[in-house]
């Protein structure tokens, strides 16, 4: 078995092996430290080409997405050989710097470098960053999949997947459930996309004429899980007891004991997690040493084509009948599919439920019976024979599956199908998830997003992956709202029936019950009922019980048969907002008659220390808003006990590091995602105590410093010239009506205040405070206070298109990427590559110059970098002709470079949408 020794062995260090190689070679330096070659540089060590076949392939948005699996995948490298590798969709350029100043692709450049160390420790050397923008942080997936490019960079993960031909595929959560990075939950969603896809000729054909061949993975899974399992040594063992009944859930101890490394793999996973510095990681807690409370990585099932092994049987169950073999299983290879004609069951009504089996490429199979089972209260229709299979040939069985009337609808279960062949000596058990449906089911109208994702479930038959979305929808404090209720009828017949809509006390509904007339079977209708909070004294947001989720029930009924389901309504406060007689001085000082009215309370605890929906001694604010005919007013007086983090003047952006106030803007109080939103973030002094405020819009319709992006916004701050005399800030704002994205609706504007908090100096807030304040409300417009300003006139929507940051950091740029790429021929970025490959056919030194002779495969474009192993010497950019050329780089000092260690030219080249790479050392 082949351990993956990287930076375990101490006496070496890859570095001092690459520097001592320039006397005894690449190749033999590392063979003499026992430290494993990359593929990049085997490649530079003149042992060729090394094409990649991956075992287990991650999927996910930024690096640091793969962190939380690092344990589990380190171990089945190391125990089990398997080879891992990690997509990555985009470098996070977008996303925060805690030690330096490098934002946009500067800073994606130097986070890729942080993921391929950290993955480097649990001996991961495979990592493809697809060049996908990482614009800013957003709840929203159909987002995500815009700014992405749509189905241009699915075809780019499709294109890895076929190159490296991954059994499994481990990603992130795909579902639409609350708190979900909308980058997390896309890139999920392409992962899934791309395991249904990958294995299709006519998916993205083009790729078969470059060379690829379709490859179909076995499994999918993803990261984390939802329900409970235990910590400790027997956790895995013991079983994951998951929320939803159907999920089938596999863990991995993060606490066994790495023989390579000499320590355990949860110590390895948190060293591992320290190498994100720029994310602020450095100071995480390490896991605990305690093995009873060390955690198991979990991970949870989302499709299988292959046998499955009992999840409790170990920490390589994910992988058994997929990479590895189960014992007394069917040989490895196998398909067995289980495939229910729709997910939702109605009693007393069968439905079809498929098997399908297929013979291993590698040979046949023997005949067996193939039997389908489910638990308590579902019944098929038994047992079928299954022919003797030639190697890759397939035989379908086709079982009526019916669901007792006992079994209450909304149930989940799953459909197991086993395969005992004739033999007796092999068997074989996959599974489906189902779920209990009533004749007639009532829902809300989900909010867009929501929708769409359902949309996608069933396009793609994974209606499972909808279990734990949340139904959700907000009312205003005092304020009515029509809620659409959509009827569907499951059942193969027409029916009719009533819904009853049952609301908390302090709220009331009309009409408290629809009739909903004749649906078809198959079909569904449309029904409104009026919710309104009639009692104003209620709490709003999260200061209500359950962080503000009230319980509404819909129970559905027709012909003696029932079906409920409770959705959350959140309460949101709401406010009359008053016109001032006199446009208020951007002072920083409040006059009582520039701003009329009672002042908006921002005191409550929405994220960090703290309990959620109650108070801290640490911050606390009250703000004030008023308008006239052309501009909207705000006045935010802060009471704060210690001055955080003063950034320099020249780090103006992502304000919610240190102490800062947020003003967010819904001018119509309908925004799907905040790129339909006005969000300030105002810092109030730069530099020093009397440094001037910092102003930008962040998360919204155009992010970036507040003199480009919000022209005649005016702020003012009134704050103590000394940390010692400092008591807290008091914030003044003009907003502009044409800076907001859309006219203001004056009777549904969707309105919030938050406060950032920080007592240290490390750029992160302790604790937010706001108005309206849910767990992730930052991401989420339609829980935002709602306001009116009453005697404004609303002159009629019309939105503008967002501008969305639009510089991501690209392979081609990338020493790392091109390293690769030139080592295992994985196209740079996932992109087409070019036919054939770019060729450096020699390097030579002549003192101070380097010349490498370039095959150029077609006219295009070479970026070409001289590399030590650590850092870029020198650079340049050339048009290449088709056919060969010539190119010299002078690298300053280069005779003692060369004397201290290895140097090699590695280049881009780039063709239109075609990408090639190549490296070769100096000769």
């Amino acid at each position: 078995m082949e351990h993956h020794l990287h930076r375990s062995t101490p006496e070496f260090s890859r570095r001092g092996v690459l520097q001592a190689s320039g006397a005894i070679g690449l190749a033999a330096a590392f063979t003499g430290a026992n430290i494993a070659l990359t593929p990049a540089e085997r490649a530079l060590a003149g042992g060729g080409i090394d094409r990649v076949k991956l075992n287990v392939l991650f999927i996910g948005a930024h690096p640091d997405d793969e962190a939380g699996t690092l344990a589990a995948l380190g171990q089945w490298g190391e125990f089990h050989d398997m080879k891992v590798g990690v997509i990555t969709a985009t470098r996070g350029e977008g996303g925060g710097n805690a030690v330096g100043l490098e934002e946009g692709p500067a800073l994606g450049l130097i986070r890729e470098a942080e993921e391929r160390d950290a993955v480097g420790l649990a001996g991961i050397e495979h990592i493809y960053n697809l060049d996908a923008l990482d614009f800013y942080y957003t709840a929203s997936a159909p987002l995500s999949r815009q700014v992405w490019g749509g189905d241009e960079l699915l075809g780019r993960i499709v294109r890895v997947v076929r190159a490296t031909r991954p059994e499994i595929i481990v990603t992130m959560n795909p579902s639409a459930v609350e708190g979900n990075h909308g980058n997390h939950q896309q890139a999920a969603m392409y992962a899934l996309e791309a395991y249904l896809q990958a294995g299709d000729p006519s998916a993205f054909p083009e790729h078969l004429d470059e060379g690829f061949t379709a490859w179909t993975p076995y499994r999918i899974l993803r990261s984390g899980a939802n329900g409970t399992g235990e910590t400790g040594t027997e956790a895995v063992a013991r079983g994951y007891e998951p929320t939803v009944t159907s999920d089938l859930v596999f863990g991995a101890w993060d606490g066994t004991q790495s023989e390579a490394h000499g320590k355990r793999w949860s110590e390895i996973k948190d060293e591992a997690m320290w190498t994100y510095v720029t994310q602020g990681w450095a100071e995480r807690e390490g896991s605990p040493s305690a093995p009873q409370e060390i955690a198991s990585t979990w991970m949870t099932l989302l499709h299988t084509r292959t046998p499955l092994a009992d999840p409790t049987r170990g920490d390589d169950a994910a992988l058994r009948g997929a990479t590895l073999p189960i014992d007394g299983g069917l040989p490895l290879g196998t398909l067995l599919e289980v495939a229910p004609e729709r997910y939702e069951f109605v009693a007393e009504e069968p439905l079809t439920v498929t098997v399908t089996v297929t013979a291993p490429q590698s040979g046949d199979l023997p005949a067996g019976t193939v039997a389908l089972e489910g638990p308590d209260g579902w019944d098929s229709s038994g047992s079928q024979p299954v022919p003797e299979l030639a190697a890759g040939e397939s035989h379908s069985a086709a079982f009526d599956v019916t669901v007792d009337a006992s079994v209450e609808p909304g149930a989940t279960a799953r459909i197991e199908a086993t395969l005992v062949l004739d033999s007796g000596d092999a068997t074989g058990t996959s599974s489906g998830p189902v779920r209990a449906a009533g004749a007639l089911e009532a829902s809300i109208e989900p909010l867009e997003e929501i929708r769409e994702f359902r949309e996608w479930t069933e396009e793609l038959g994974l209606k499972h992956l909808d279990a734990l979305v949340p139904e959700l929808f907000a009312v205003g404090q005092g304020r009515a709202r029509d809620l659409v209720i959509t009827v569907r009828n499951y059942s193969t017949q027409e029916l009719s029936g009533s819904v009853e809509v049952d609301v908390p006390g302090g709220f009331s509904t009309a009409p408290p019950t629809l009739e909903t007339g004749s649906v078809a079977a198959g079909g569904s209708t449309s029904l409104s009922v009026e919710i309104v909070n009639a009692d104003e004294s209620l709490p709003t947001a999260n200061r209500a019980e359950d962080e503000g989720s009230w319980a509404v029930g819909l129970h559905t009924s027709t012909d003696g048969s029932t079906a409920e389901r409770t959705v959350t309504m959140n309460l949101v406060p709401s406010r009359a907002i008053e016109r001032s007689d006199s446009a208020p001085v951007i002072d920083g000082i409040r006059d009582e008659d520039e701003y009329p009215g009672e002042p908006i309370p921002v005191e409550t605890i929405w994220d960090g220390s703290g309990t959620p929906g109650g108070t801290t001694d640490s911050v606390r604010a009250d703000s004030w808003v008023t308008f006239d005919d052309e501009n909207l007013y705000v006045f935010v007086s802060v009471a704060d006990d210690v001055r955080g983090t003063i950034l320099p003047v020249d780090d103006n952006k992502r304000q919610r590091r240190t102490d800062s106030v947020e003003i967010y803007v819904d001018p119509r109080g309908n925004a799907a995602n905040t790129a339909e939103t006005f969000i300030a973030g105002i810092m109030p002094s730069m530099g020093s105590m009397t440094g001037p405020p910092g102003v930008g819009r962040d998360r919204d319709n155009h992010q970036g410093v507040a003199e480009e992006t919000a022209p005649g916004m005016e702020v003012a701050v009134s704050m103590a010239e000394s940390e010692d005399d400092y008591t807290g800030y008091d914030v003044e704002a003009k907003i502009p009506f044409e800076v907001l994205p859309d006219a203001i609706d004056p009777s549904h504007m969707g309105f919030n205040v938050l406060i950032n908090d920080s007592d240290t100096h490390n750029q992160a807030a302790q604790v937010r405070v706001g108005w309206s304040t849910f767990d992730g409300v930052r991401a989420d417009p339609w829980r935002w206070g709602q306001v009116s300003l009453e005697g404004l006139e609303d002159a009629g929507s019309e939105p503008k298109e967002a501008v969305l940051p639009s510089t991501a950091a690209r392979s081609i740029d990338s020493p790392l990427s091109i390293i690769q790429s030139a080592g295992d021929r994985v196209p740079l970025g996932g992109h087409s590559p070019t036919a054939p490959h770019l060729e450096i056919t020699s390097v030579e030194r002549k003192k101070d110059r380097i010349t490498a002779v370039f095959q150029s495969p077609v006219k295009g474009t070479a970026k070409v970098l001289i590399w030590d192993g650590e850092s870029v010497l020198a650079e340049m950019e050339r048009n290449m002709p088709a056919g060969e050329r010539r190119v010299n780089i002078r690298v300053p000092d280069l005779p003692s470079i060369v004397e201290d260690g290895e140097v090699t030219v590695i280049a881009s080249f780039e063709s239109g949408d075609q990408v090639s790479a190549a490296a070769r050392p100096l000769d």
